[in-house]
């Protein structure tokens, strides 16, 4: 028994010998195939390669490390590789050394790009590998440097350098001779020693018994999308990141459609197919152990020891030149995996001589990843498990060749060798630095390949070009791989509408230069070669002028002023080339319309030749004297290219970097004076105010302006943020000075047209009726419209040309109040105000999953597939938003029965389908969302692609978010989708509106504003549904709007993307039995009451927040459950608020307003400019019915103080007229009345009335009565009399000494007896005199005006100057009325019509008689010796004496109704 145990250990032992031989080689027996040089191989390897011979050492530590030839100089970091005689020929000394080869570059200058230079190099690879490099320098050398240290630093070397990493300052410095012999050489490091007497890279751990081993990275790798920080290196051809699954089959499909029932591993395969360790014959160059090696090389961009520099730059430029769009890419760290004569498992007999060798070099900067295949020798293609033979290892599914992203998500087929027999010509095509076997990949997001690859027949391949976007002007170099290329053969790219040719750079890349497209957005891209047709197709983004990314830098506006002294642009010197020697053009270009095809002309060159700087200064007085024939242009753009790019690139191609729209104002000014006298800014103005007056109207297509900031940034639907005025990127605001945040109609009108509203800091609406800066319609969007190549469509070209290039003509280069600018601000391109603007509805889905409808009823539905959210049931305005709900990760008690929102997918009526996913958990390290476009991925992760246009809608990220955590989708017909998340958590939010009341169906209800028509089913009938039963809701309701991939009536079929054949029944399960109790306390056990409490602490009386809490134990989805829940409320509520707005105020021309709010309870005042007056109201106020208040003083205008004046006189000239013209009318028509009343009544009547106050009152003072007599006046008289006639001089009318007497009128001298006495003694007069003197000169003849004779009718003639200066003397009252004979002591007044003394109002006539008139000696004379002036009355002197006689009547009133009449 013991003798058995003793064999079967002895073979067992015995065998595990056999097997380590066949599989190990020994260390000793490596030295000695390494040495050895086999005598039939020496005349060939003579002839391959040169030889220096090395003299055997004494075995150290480091048995294999060469002694140099010379002695170093130990000082010197850098070793520069000593001069070699190009063509000598040492015979080799078998017994004095060994052979080490030596490779000789040629020199780079006899090389072309169309011939490939052979490098043969001993113990590499049997057959020739090519090596067309670019390097700036030739170099000759050889593979032999030996460092201060001893190190032999031969690339070929089998021990591994000193690992010793170092950052010290000035460390090495590679120079460029190094560099191209490094990269002259096909494979990478790998070591089977290294100094220290270890395996180096050699992984002996790794054999057939064991095929993979662990690895720790220790950074962040990024792959297809996910990041690891491990991998797991193994035999069979492939670094992998998660379990394999446990048995496969052939041929391999990836990614598992089984997971995560079946294991889907995560994997890198550069040959994934069963291998075991192989063997060499000794013959072999290469005799380093067979077997796989790994060596990972860290932190390379601060490395200073010459390995790590070594490695750095020649990965850097094999990435850079090889890959087109890695032009700036420095590596971080570098994975080196080797699997060197491995072959294939099943073999027998010789087999494990048939071996293949391939190279995995992996490099990153935790951003992107590339990884370099290199296929040296592929002798075998499968193993037996796979179908093939045992000897050969031919036939059956080849190797897979290929990367899958792992757990279900992705995977990379490398077509067409991967499992097909053509994988044999990975050894020899690919061309990746210009080697054939080498092959490059981009991984670190999607798969992008960057070597050409085999070409298929009747095959549509994808393309790779770099850059994958450009300026709409052209100029952009576009680098592209894709077939393999050939110098003689003729390459065409094709550029949507527009075809250029290729230049051929060598056989794995191409370039082409964009030209001019009158396109934006994503475009057809197609390449042919020779004669064979568009097969080779991608998608190119057309970048618009005005949004296109910014590569001409302006330091100040200065540009944009009417004549600046100077302006300073600067630019990125590396994006024409990185020779900062070379000469540059600067030159100008314009843009105008002036027929149907859009016109960008040339017109002068601003420098013509200028050192590549970086920066440059326009001095516009310089262009002075120019006379260009286009000096119409007002706006166009800077150039700047190479003048001679061969010289740098061996390219007669250059780069061209485009500014921005800038106007031209700082070069035409001079041309435009000449032109249109120094207004020439009013001329350029009327003469756009003319054009623009024969266009179409525009302004009411478009949707109407939000009242207010937190209205804007709600209306998803139809408003998205403006590039030249946002919050949250670009807050100069250059055109919109005051303002804060403008937003843009997302996509053009049926006309192509665009909203703008600005908002001030207080968040209101700026209107360009208060200012010049406030919210501009456009006639054109910035966009264009179908087709682009006509004029008023072009992409921002159009835009500038009609509605910004006015602007600055208009406005921005005349004062604000120019009549050019006021007709541009009020009728060509007014703002619209908000009065009528309508906020959306809004309804969403967040959580696990609670839904909100239009109409505000909240609902829990756990529906596990694909459902309809929301979709239109109008034919002519179509929409469907539908959203995919995956059930939700097991928590620490098991699975969670409830789902959770993982994907939103949407289509208009007509336009682009939108698919918005969210990333697997681990993937969300850079993107959190995906963004699939007609099924292909877009990005939004640089400036110019942050908003794409697509076929009716629109897509955009926040401008201030890089990672894709918000998607908004704009479509067409207004409406928007929101999708937010937040630690991998989705909610999504529609706004519709209003023109789609009434006509919605699916999850979100029908919009009614009427909740109990929400659950409405597809036939049209509404659900009687009870919202606190979810069990009925999910059966009745919910269950009816899933979606299957065929239309369904009413229902519609599954808009979302399917990848590896995953179908809408992959997803939906209507079997599905959610948890249907929504209170934790009525579902959770008793022994969780914990979590009960926690739940309620978190969540607060939020439902939802607890339920989701109770279901997950998720703290990140129950906040944001609760978050998501209180913003849709909040968006509702905001939304639901009526908008009462007062509209525009107008501010007065040569004014302004103190502010411009106009929502109700604003107050308004108004101030005028200097030099002007306000007239009317000096404010005004909106009131709550939404109308401002009616003015008091009229409407507020601001005057010239000139014009103002002669308002003023006008007015006060009008009012007068309007007054005294009726009034004298009305006088006339009075008087004419009476007169025909009194003609009526007596014929014989005349109308008499004195000719002048003041001709009454020279009359009154020519009697002559003595002022003593005249002490009998009254108060009311003495009033009178200083009203009417007293002169300053005038002596008193009342008495200065004795008893005052009693006050009579001066014209009624009576006694108390009521006796009429005379004026001189007093004497009673007799009646009969009166009448005497009455008749005694009747008659007005001419002399009486000299006489001082009275008209009968009483009006007195003019004196002569004696006369008048003796009467001046004489004191009268004035007063005459009827009043004054009963105040002077006349007890009655016995009025008789018939009398010729009295008038009929029982007053006295107003003027005096011819018998008044007396003699009266002068003051100074004694009466006795007097001269008497004339001859006194005859008759006694009375107050009627001297007044016109009244006509007889036959009646007269009363006297108890008279009243006093004063003339």
């Amino acid at each position: 028994m013991r003798f058995k145990l003793f064999v079967v250990c002895a073979l067992a032992c015995g065998f595990m010998a056999y097997v380590l031989a066949n599989e190990n080689i020994s260390t000793e027996v490596e030295d000695q195939i390494i040495n050895a040089v086999p005598a039939n191989k020496a005349n060939k390897i003579a002839q391959a390669a040169e030889f220096v011979e090395i003299v055997d050492q004494p075995k150290k530590a480091t048995p294999s490390t060469p002694s140099p030839p010379a002695a170093a100089a130990p000082d010197k970091k850098v070793q520069k590789a000593p001069a070699v005689t190009p063509n000598p020929t040492p015979t080799p000394t078998p017994s004095a050394g060994k052979l080490v080869p030596v490779v000789h570059v040629a020199p780079l200058a006899a090389s072309s790009r169309g011939t490939d230079d052979i490098l043969t190099v001993a113990g590499l690879k049997p057959q020739p590998k090519s090596g067309a490099l670019v390097m700036p320098f030739d170099y000759l050398g050889e593979l032999y440097d030996l460092d201060s240290s001893g190190y032999n630093w031969d690339p070929n070397n089998n021990v591994a350098p000193p690992d010793t990493p170092s950052t010290a300052a000035g460390g090495y410095t590679i120079t460029s001779a190094r560099l191209a012999e490094l990269r002259s050489n096909f494979m990478y490091w790998f070591f089977d020693k290294d100094n220290y007497g270890g395996r180096g890279d050699y992984q002996f751990d790794i054999h057939a018994s064991m095929t993979q081993l662990h690895k720790n990275l220790n950074f962040q790798m990024p792959f297809y999308g996910f990041r690891f920080n491990y991998t797991r290196l193994s035999l069979n051809g492939y670094l992998e990141f998660s379990d394999p699954p446990e048995y496969l089959t052939y041929p391999l499909v990836f990614p598992i459609k089984d997971w995560p029932n079946k294991r889907d591993p995560s994997f890198m395969g550069i040959f994934f197919s069963k291998c075991r360790v192989g063997r060499i014959y000794p013959s072999d160059l290469d005799q380093r152990t067979p077997g796989v090696y790994f060596r990972v090389v860290r932190d390379l961009m601060g490395r200073t020891d010459r390995f790590g520099v070594e490695v750095r730059e020649r990965t850097m430029w094999d990435i850079r030149t090889g890959v087109v769009g890695a032009d700036t890419f420095v590596p971080k760290h570098v994975v080196i995996a080797t699997w060197k004569n491995v072959s294939f498992a099943g073999g027998i007999d010789n087999s494990l001589f048939t071996t293949n060798t391939f190279q995995m070099v992996l490099a990153t900067d935790e951003v992107y990843t590339y990884a370099i295949f290199n296929y040296a020798v592929l002798n075998w293609l499968s193993h037996t498990e796979a179908g093939g033979d045992t000897t050969k290892g031919e036939g059956g599914v080849p190797a897979f060749v290929g990367f899958n992203a792992g757990n279900g998500t992705q995977a990379y087929e490398y077509t067409p060798y991967s499992q097909n027999m053509v994988i044999r010509d990975l050894a020899n095509r690919g061309w990746g630095n210009g080697f054939p076997g080498r092959h490059i990949f981009r991984i670190d997001e999607q798969i992008l390949i960057g070597s050409c690859n085999k070409d298929i027949d009747a095959a549509l391949l994808p393309l790779t070009f770099a850059p994958e976007s450009g300026n709409m002007l052209g100029g952009q170099v576009v680098n592209i791989t894709g077939p393999c290329f050939d110098p003689s053969i003729r390459v065409t790219c094709h550029f949507d509408t527009e075809s250029v040719l290729g230049t051929y750079v060598d056989r794995n890349r191409v370039i082409c230069v964009q030209p001019f497209l009158k396109a934006e957005g994503y475009i057809r891209f197609q390449i042919s070669v020779g004669t064979q047709r568009f097969k080779w197709r991608g998608k190119y983004f057309v970048e618009t002028p005005a949004a296109a990314t910014e590569k001409i830098f302006f330091a100040t506006d200065d540009v944009h002023k009417r004549n600046p002294s100077e302006i300073r642009i600067t630019w990125n010197a590396f994006n024409l080339t990185s020779n900062l020697n070379a000469n540059v053009m600067i030159s100008l270009w314009g843009y105008r319309e002036t027929k149907i095809e859009p016109q960008l002309e040339y017109i002068d060159v601003i420098e013509a030749s200028y050192t590549n700087t970086g920066s440059y200064v326009i001095t516009p007085s310089n262009y002075l004297t120019r006379h260009n024939i286009n000096n119409d242009m007002q706006f166009g753009f800077l150039q700047i290219n190479l003048t001679q790019p061969e010289q740098y690139s061996n390219l007669a191609l250059s780069p061209i970097l485009w500014s921005r729209p800038i106007p031209l104002a700082w070069y035409m000014a001079p041309q435009w004076e000449q032109k249109h006298g120094k207004r020439w800014p009013r001329a350029l103005c009327d003469n756009w105010i003319r054009a623009d007056r024969f266009l179409r109207n525009f302004a009411a297509d478009l949707p109407l302006c939000p009242c207010t900031l937190e209205q804007a940034v709600l209306d998803l639907g139809r408003f998205r943020p403006d590039r030249e005025c946002d919050k949250d990127s670009n807050p100069s605001c250059l055109r919109h000075r005051g303002a804060i945040h403008c937003v843009v109609s997302g996509t053009p009108v049926a006309q192509g047209a665009e909203q703008q509203c600005c908002y001030d800091r207080y968040g209101f609406l700026m209107l360009t009726y208060d200012q010049m800066w406030g919210s501009r319609p456009r006639r054109i969007h910035n966009l264009g419209k179908m087709p682009w190549n006509e004029a008023s469509k072009v992409p921002s070209l159009s835009m500038w040309f009609h509605d910004m290039r006015p602007f600055y003509s208009c406005c921005y280069w005349q004062e604000e109040q120019a009549v050019g600018c006021e007709t541009y601000r009020f009728e060509r391109r007014p703002s619209q105000d908000c009065v009528a603007y309508q906020a959306p509805g809004i309804a969403g889905v967040f959580g696990d999953p609670h839904l909100i409808t239009f109409d505000g009823s909240a609902y829990t539905f756990n529906g596990l597939g694909e459902f309809v959210l929301a979709r239109s049931t109008d034919q002519s305005e179509r929409f469907e938003v539908q959203g995919r709900f995956e059930q939700l990760p097991p928590n620490y008690y098991g699975q969670v029965m409830a789902t959770q929102l993982t994907s939103v997918a949407m289509r208009g009526n007509t336009t682009t389908t939108i698919e918005v996913r969210l990333r697997p958990l681990h993937a969300r390290w850079r993107y959190r969302l995906d963004v699939l476009a007609d099924g292909r991925k877009v990005y939004f992760d640089r400036e110019s692609l942050k908003f794409q246009h697509f076929d009716g809608v629109t897509v955009y990220t926040p401008t201030y978010l890089l990672n894709q955590s918000q998607v908004v989708v704009q479509f067409d017909a207004g409406i928007g989708v929101e999708v937010v998340e937040n630690e991998g958590f989705m909610t999504g939010r529609v706004f519709l509106p209003w023109k789609f009341i009434n006509k919605t169906a699916g999850l979100f209800g029908n919009w009614s504003f009427n909740p109990l028509d929400d659950f409405t089913l597809p036939n049209g009938q509404v659900a009687s549904i009870n919202l606190n039963d979810m069990r009925s809701l999910y059966n009745n309701f919910g269950l009816k709007w899933m979606l299957t991939d065929r239309d369904v009536p009413n229902v519609g079929a599954a808009l979302f993307t399917r990848e590896f054949g995953r179908m809408a029944s992959y997803y939906s399960n209507a079997t599905f039995q959610p948890n249907f109790v929504m209170d934790p306390a009525d579902f959770l056990p008793s022994n969780r009451s914990y979590d009960l409490e926690r739940a309620e602490e978190l969540c607060g009386e939020c439902s939802q927040c607890q339920y989701d809490y109770a279901m997950t134990l998720n703290r990140d989805l129950a906040h944001f459950t609760k978050n998501y829940y209180d913003s849709l409320v909040n968006m509702q509520a905001e939304n639901a608020k009526r908008v009462v707005s007062c509209g525009v105020l107008q501010t007065p021309r040569f004014g302004r307003k103190l502010s411009f709010d106009f929502m109700p309870g604003a107050k308004v005042a108004f101030e005028c400019n200097e030099g002007f007056i306000l007239v009317g109201d000096q404010r005004r106020e909106c009131l709550s019915s939404g109308l401002w208040n009616l003015p008091e003083y009229g409407y507020t205008e601001c005057l010239r103080e000139v014009y103002y004046t002669r308002r003023v006189a006008f007015i006060a000239i009008g009012i007068i007229v309007l007054v005294i013209v009726p009034l004298m009318l009305c006088i006339v028509c009075g008087v004419y009345r009476y007169r025909q009343k009194q003609l009526k009544e007596d014929p014989h009547w005349q109308m008499t009335l004195p000719r002048s106050r003041a001709g009454s009152t020279r009359n009154l003072r020519t009697l002559n009565y003595d002022p003593e007599d005249d002490s009998d006046t009254d108060a009311s008289t003495l009033k009178k009399t200083k009203k009417w006639d007293l002169d300053m001089q005038d002596e008193d009318v009342t008495s200065s000494e004795g008893e005052k007497p009693k006050q009579t009128g001066r014209r009624s001298l009576r006694s108390a007896s009521g006796t009429e006495l005379d004026q001189h003694d007093g004497t009673p007069i007799d009646g009969n005199h009166r009448h005497d003197a009455e008749d005694e000169d009747d008659d007005f003849d001419e002399a009486d005006v000299h006489t001082g004779q009275l008209h009968p009718a009483g009006y007195h003639q003019p004196l002569s100057p004696e006369e008048a200066d003796q009467l001046h003397q004489q004191q009268y009252s004035p007063t005459f009325s009827g009043v004054d004979s009963r105040t002077s002591g006349a007890s009655s007044i016995n009025y008789t019509p018939q009398s010729a003394n009295q008038n009929r109002f029982g007053g006295v006539p107003v003027l005096p008689n011819n018998t008044q008139y007396y003699n009266r000696p002068s003051s100074g004379v004694p009466a006795a010796t007097a001269t008497p002036l004339r001859v006194a009355p005859t008759g006694p002197l009375t107050q009627d004496s001297g007044l016109p006689s009244p006509p007889p009547l036959a009646t007269s009133p009363t006297p108890s109704v008279q009243k006093s009449t004063e003339v």
